[in-house]
């Protein structure tokens, strides 16, 4: 065989990571398959595995059963392991394997490496793995650390510290798997809505673990001289801030009202906690039953915009959101290119943003429309489980675990898309298709 017909046989590294991503999802279930997995008497269903292998991998957080009462000990563990391998990816696993190994890493590896995490150029892209595993550690260990107290003093030494390391990792992995079953089935972190340190730690392990790894490298490298700063991480920074901010607000009048009993600092956290987890956590401190259809639906739009580039979370992503903003932007001004902070955005980005948020668009309303029909539900339900599913947040308002079969299987379908990327799924499909060099004839059209 020839050379040019081996080199052609190669997986691109965007079937690597889809590859590399549903081999995690089938090993992990077929480790939840175990007798051992699973409390009591028997072994869990090939369906309640794969859902919750694939939630856990992909990083969602919805579940058909109860984490910490249906699984064992042993079944939890694979889940936090599954949580692990998902945030921070597939490939990043494997190459900090051949890196403690001693391995060299080839030019392909690094090039799928850098596809993994989203850098922008493939120097430096051992660096900077590595530079992303160090701080994933360090921050899931200090996050354990801090709320170690709080879960000592309610569940005991041994508990509380698999219950502090447990909800750290999930947080900086923007899982948002919780092991609170023990209070109350399905209850997440309700029972914790008071407590200022629960609150506090998952809030920022959530931010921390949705900018990006990237942003942290500009952190790290720069501290506080945001000008020497890659435009990147200005529009996530600037982006980020925003979509806390106002949504925060939001949820702090709502919960003013006279249905929420609440004190003033009840209040404040509970505001700023529901304003992060949507983006995408998928803890929550309140019963979102209880929240207006305006909560509800910012709740939405949150879930498909998501985290950061280069981030343990899903979503379309905040840059993708402030592209299509200052798109529009430009637009209304009668400006022929979008810009941020005084850099031009290159024409392949708006094209690409614009494709993610019709592909993420179209798969959110099928499948909850697909759901709607099939479990005979309100479109309005339907809709906030698909977004949750998509954005690969975990936020539910209950139906997951009476679901179907089919519908279960639709979320599964969702949840792995928002995690590789609809774009990355695509080119997966096209990978090694020529483009063609010719034009084909302008003609104007209106549009507005």
């Amino acid at each position: 065989m020839s050379k040019t017909k081996a080199s052609s046989k190669k997986l691109s590294s965007f079937q690597t990571i889809i590859i590399g991503f549903i081999a995690v999802i089938l090993a992990g279930a077929l480790l939840l398959m175990l007798p051992v997995s699973k409390r009591g008497e028997g072994s869990a269903s090939f369906l309640d595995a794969l859902f919750t292998a694939t939630s856990a991998t992909c990083v969602t957080g919805l579940i058909t059963q109860d984490t910490a009462t249906y699984w064992s000990g042993f079944g939890q563990a694979v889940i936090l392991t599954l949580i692990q391998i998902g945030g921070l990816g597939v490939v990043t696993i494997a190459a900090a394997f051949a890196m403690l190994s001693g391995r060299r890493i080839g030019l392909l590896q690094r090039s799928t490496m850098q596809d993994s995490i989203s850098a922008m150029e493939v120097g430096g892209i051992v660096r900077l793995t590595s530079f992303a595993i160090k701080i994933t550690i360090a921050v899931e260990l200090i996050g354990a650390i801090l709320m170690l107290p709080v879960f000592w003093s309610e569940f005991g030494a041994v508990r509380g510290i698999w219950y502090s390391l447990f909800h750290s990792v999930s947080a900086f992995c923007n899982a948002g798997f919780d092991l609170m079953g023990v209070r109350e089935q399905f209850s997440s972190l309700t029972f914790f809505s008071g407590s200022a340190v629960v609150n506090i730690v998952i809030i920022l392990l959530i931010v921390i673990g949705g900018i990006g790894f990237l942003t942290w490298d500009d952190i790290k490298t720069h501290r506080f001289s945001l000008k020497k700063y890659r435009m990147q991480s200005k529009v996530i920074l600037a982006t980020s801030g925003i979509l806390i901010i106002l949504p925060a607000i939001y949820y702090y009048v709502e919960f003013s009202g006279s249905s929420w009993d609440m004190t003033t600092g009840e209040r404040i956290l509970a505001a700023l906690f529901q304003a992060v987890t949507p983006r995408t956590a998928g803890f929550n401190t309140v019963d979102l039953n209880l929240l207006g259809g305006g909560g509800l639906l910012i709740m939405i739009v949150l879930m498909l915009i998501g985290g950061s580039p280069g981030s343990t979370a899903g979503g379309m992503k905040t840059t993708t959101a402030a592209v299509l903003f200052s798109s529009a932007v430009s637009v209304f001004r009668k400006e022929k290119e979008t810009s941020f902070f005084g850099r031009r955005i290159p024409e392949d980005a708006v094209k690409n943003a614009a494709a993610i948020l019709l592909m993420y668009l179209t798969i959110f309303m099928s499948g909850a429309v697909a759901i709607s029909n099939i479990e005979n539900l309100p479109l309005k339900l339907c809709l906030f489980e698909t977004a949750s599913a998509i954005g690969t947040v975990g936020l539910t308002l209950g139906i997951t675990p009476s679901l179907g079969t089919a519908s279960h299987i639709i979320l599964i379908v969702m949840m792995f898309l928002g995690r590789v990327g609809g774009l990355t799924v695509i080119y997966a499909a096209v990978s090694g298709s020529k483009s063609n060099l010719s034009k084909l004839p302008q003609e104007k059209i209106t549009v507005g």
